[in-house]
């Protein structure tokens, strides 16, 4: 038995795989390389033995990464005898490639070939904005995690593992940006009113504004006015909208106050009035006093509300027109009235008249409103050298009577009157008495200028 198993073909089953793997981490790149190779060494024909004899009659039966139970006729001592049967499985993480169960034949050989290949996971695709970290690449029970560049948010399976049957559990997740982007507006502010004015202009800088992903902002909307206007007194919201590539948004808000410094409220003086710029009272502003038709301003005409909340000076007086009428010229007469009053002189033939007399009778009823429309009325009354010429208390020299007779183209034989404007024009004339309302019916349409119309129209008619 010895010379025969010496003489007897050897058979050299080699079933290995020799692996050699190549793994990035994080990228999801995993190669490997692998042989499966069966060595057969033969020998010339072999002679008649006696089979039952030979304990080793097949090559011994040696799996890489496996292992073979194996049932001989002849006992556990023959694992490889003629006629064993071998049972070959794997072990976990590698999948059996060929027969699962082979038998020594009289050819001394097995009856098949198989080998453990590794279980393998196909390589995971890259993800955008991501990555992923694999515990042992691609093979079984690898587990891979994922995650996020900063910013986004993972949607979907967190870790998937390389199972049995070479497939990954779960399904390949995505990263979505679901983060709004950050926004900071500029601080709230206040301001003061600029001299003379009720706004101020307001400057800022524009928000500050990251996207926590791709750092890409789509726009930023402006709700408000922008920076450089001019902002009215009280406070007013400012509003910022910023949106990035994902149509995510984020807003902020800031406030502006525009405070106004303002002077005590100033009285008119009586029988006058104020006419103020801006607001009236606030800093900046400055309010002329004027004076009622009649009567003259005694005081300063301007004063300014200052930073101080002051105004400057005090307020004036606005007392009784002076007229003087020793005066040597009529020309000097009319001075006195110029831009102050209108003048209606009426001129009769001797105080006895009938329209004379039907002419004062009427304007003494109406003395409120003639003075309202600033009227000074005066009388040029008989013949030389007793003529009378006065306005109101006030007499007339003779010299100054023929004078304003020239002037104004006045006869002693015949009833007139001539209204004149404050710039001493002679604007109407009259044959025939005029009534109160004829006369302040054309005062009121023609003669009122744009300040005395709004005086008017403020204060309304007190003769009413």
């Amino acid at each position: 038995p010895s010379m025969a198993q010496e003489a007897a073909p050897v058979l050299l089953v080699v079933l290995a795989r020799l692996v050699s793997s190549t793994w990035h981490e994080g990228s999801g790149y995993y190669t490997e390389s692998h042989t499966n190779e069966v060595y057969a060494e033969e020998t010339p024909a072999e002679p008649a033995l006696d089979y039952r004899r030979v304990p080793q009659w097949c090559a011994t039966l040696n799996i890489h990464r496996g292992d073979a139970t194996c049932y001989s006729p002849r006992g556990s001592s023959y694992r490889s005898s003629l006629g064993t049967r071998c049972e070959l499985s794997c072990t976990r993480g590698y999948r059996l490639v060929g027969s699962s169960v082979v038998q020594c034949l009289p050819n001394r050989h097995w009856s098949g070939m198989a080998y453990c290949r590794q279980i393998r996971c196909h390589v995971l695709p890259a993800v955008l904005r991501g990555s992923y970290v694999c515990s042992a690449g691609v093979q079984m029970d690898s587990r891979c995690d994922y995650t996020c560049l900063s910013g986004y948010q993972l949607e979907g399976d967190r870790r998937r593992i390389c199972m049995e049957d070479g497939r990954w559990s779960g399904t390949e997740p995505i990263c979505v940006d679901l983060e709004p982007p950050k926004i900071r507006c500029p601080d709230s502010r206040e301001r003061i009113a600029e001299p003379g004015k009720l706004t101020a202009t307001v400057y800022w800088d524009p928000p500050r504004v990251k996207d926590s992903a791709d750092g890409v902002i789509k726009r930023v909307m402006l709700r408000g006015p922008e920076p450089g206007s001019e902002f009215p007194e009280g406070e007013h919201v400012i509003r910022y909208t910023a949106h990035d590539q994902a149509y995510n948004r984020a807003s902020c808000k800031f406030s502006v106050r525009v405070q106004g410094k303002r002077c005590p409220v100033l009285k008119p003086p009586q029988n006058g009035y104020i006419s103020c710029t801006s607001d009236g009272n606030n800093y900046g502003a400055t309010c002329e006093y004027l004076c009622d038709g009649g009567y003259e301003r005694q005081g300063t005409s301007l004063r300014v509300c200052q930073s101080t909340q002051q105004w400057t000076g005090s307020q004036p007086l606005c007392t009784p027109m002076q007229i003087n009428t020793a005066v040597n010229s009529a020309a000097s007469l009319l001075d006195q009235f110029n831009e102050k009053r209108r003048l209606l002189v009426i001129s009769a033939p001797d105080p006895s008249n009938r329209y004379y007399k039907m002419q004062i009778s009427m304007l003494q009823q109406a003395a409120c409103g003639l003075d309202l429309r600033h009227v000074t009325i005066i009388e040029l009354v008989g013949q030389p050298p007793h003529e009378v010429g006065r306005i109101r208390e006030h007499q007339l020299t003779l010299g100054i009577i023929q004078e304003l007779r020239q002037f104004l183209h006045l006869t002693h034989s015949h009833f007139n009157a001539v209204l004149l404007d404050k710039a001493g024009t002679d604007r109407e004339r009259y044959i025939t008495p005029v009534s109160p309302d004829e006369l302040f019916v054309f005062i009121d349409t023609y003669l009122l200028g744009e300040r005395e119309a709004a005086r008017r129209a403020q204060s309304g008619d007190p003769c009413e």
